[in-house]
């Protein structure tokens, strides 16, 4: 570990990697110049050809860092050369347009396996010469105990999201996939979280494999900057409208705990004028493929989603997270956060919580050892504040049309050209549709008072205890009981 952490400080860029001249032209072409910390370390080792673990979490690079080397690495000879296996099909689609990719003026085919769709059409690509299959864990596990794919041996295989794949309930899949795979291969496996099922796993399928992983502060992601605003139950749909208004977002996801919550906040949002729309686990395929579409060609501009939906759904320009509540553990918060602030850009991930959820936020401080800034959802007077400053930034860089002459020219006949500008920006004015109360959210001084009486609360809860529990021991001695009647006993 600590030799790896020395490499990656010693490789600036992709040119000092050691990898062919056809993909560093497609590295190039993709705009990247310097590798991300997790390809920086992962690299070199899968050049050597050792089996590794890599832990990283989204939106760190992962699918470079193992198929450029894999790439690099391949004979090209018209057989399956590099097996990849994701827990969603959205993933796997986004795994295998990336190498493809990297791949191309090399020449490679992809071909991407998931349930669902034909199998004879999966087949066949297969079997007109792919160098690699990107595959979700059922199809895959279903082809090859029918034995639909001969000679079939990959010489590396690649574990994706594998801590997903458990939360999913594929890990007998996994161990089951692999019984039919060649033991002479190069195995490698990624993990946003390494819980002990997975540790097991890599224990099993692994040769004596090197372990790389990002420091905490790069698995918390450094260009993600994380607020929480404190409300009451009810402002739950006004503090998201509120908030979207004033953080002029570009595409973000909103993630909810159960489907029917992801149905209702989608509705409320499109009423609030919002290009949203939900995603979650009783969606038909198809419907869910054409919300993705939807999502990454920008005609949804706000997915509001489950955790499970959203997991395999990679998309590098999302500028908010927002957590209608509070997620119940710090890896769900860890992975939903990282939706933003990608491939080098700086997003924000935002969090809704009441006071009596500030047990769950201390917890998840304290494990992902994240920094989370409290602030206040902006009144009616800031955010309107807020839309002057950019209406006046909008208007200095308004492009002048042939057009506005004309039309200054008519008005100038019947109005002076000062009240023209004052009806002009009234008119910009009249387009601001404020929605919501003046005030959302808990103020500062009754959110102080409430902090104390709940610290209050807890002292005294714990003092309450010890006493019960030395009382407890003494009556248990005496068997005394107070009162006029002898507790009944229960069976």
């Amino acid at each position: 570990m600590q030799d790896n952490a020395q490499q990656e400080e010693k490789i600036l860029t992709f040119d000092e990697l050691g990898l062919k001249k056809e993909i560093l032209k497609s590295i190039k072409f993709a705009g990247f110049s310097s590798p991300s910390p997790i390809q920086a370390q992962a690299i070199p080792v899968i050049l050597a050809g050792r089996d590794m673990v890599g832990q990283a979490h989204t939106g760190t690079g992962k699918t470079a860092a193992f198929s450029l080397p894999a790439l690099n690495n391949m004979k090209l000879d018209g057989s399956v050369e590099l097996l990849v296996i994701t827990p969603t099909r959205e993933l796997a689609t986004q795994v295998s347009d990336e190498i493809f990719k990297y791949g191309k003026n090399l020449g490679v085919r992809t071909v991407t396996v998931y349930g669902g769709s034909s199998y004879e059409r999966q087949l066949d690509l297969i079997g007109r010469g792919a160098s690699v299959v990107v595959a979700t864990p059922g199809r895959m596990l279903d082809i090859l105990k029918k034995g639909m794919l001969n000679d079939f041996a990959p010489s590396m295989v690649v574990l994706d999201e594998a801590d997903e794949m458990l939360d999913m309930g594929f890990l007998d899949d996994i161990n089951e996939i692999f019984s039919y795979l060649p033991t002479n291969r190069q195995t490698l496996l990624f993990s946003a979280t390494m819980p002990q099922p997975i540790k097991t796993l890599a224990h099993r399928i692994l040769q004596d494999p090197e372990f790389v992983s990002i420091t905490k502060g790069e698995t918390t992601n450094s260009d993600i900057k994380q607020l929480y605003y404190v409300i009451d139950e009810h402002e739950r749909d006004d503090a998201i409208i509120r908030l979207m208004d004033s953080e002029q977002t570009n595409k973000s996801v909103v993630f909810c705990r159960t489907k029917s919550e992801v149905d209702r906040l989608s509705n409320v949002l499109s009423n609030a004028g919002y290009l949203a729309n939900g995603l979650h686990g009783d969606m038909e395929q198809r419907q869910r493929e054409t919300v993705i579409k939807g999502f990454k060609s920008d005609a949804v501009k706000v997915l509001v989603a489950t955790d499970v939906a959203a997991r395999g759904i990679h998309v590098n320009n999302i500028s908010h997270v927002f957590n209608y509540h509070i997620p119940f553990d710090p890896e769900s918060y860890v992975h939903r956060i990282g939706r933003t602030g990608r491939a080098g850009t700086k997003g924000k991930a935002i969090t809704l919580l009441t006071p009596l959820e500030f047990k769950e936020l201390q917890k998840i401080k304290k494990i992902v050892g994240t920094s989370m800034e409290h602030t206040y959802v902006p009144s009616k007077n800031d955010l309107r504040q807020t839309n002057i400053e950019n209406m006046v930034k909008k208007i200095e860089n308004q492009k002048i049309y042939d057009e506005a002459h004309l039309i200054l020219d008519q008005l100038k006949q019947d109005i002076d050209e000062e009240t023209i500008m004052f009806k002009l920006v009234s008119m910009l004015l009249d387009k601001q549709d404020l929605k919501g109360p003046s005030h959302i959210g808990i103020p500062a001084d009754k959110l102080e008072n409430i902090l104390k009486r709940a610290a209050s609360r807890g002292n005294d809860n714990s003092r309450t205890r010890n006493r019960r529990g030395r009382g407890h021991h003494r009556s248990s001695r005496g068997n005394s009981y107070r009162g006029s009647r002898r507790p009944r006993t229960r069976n």
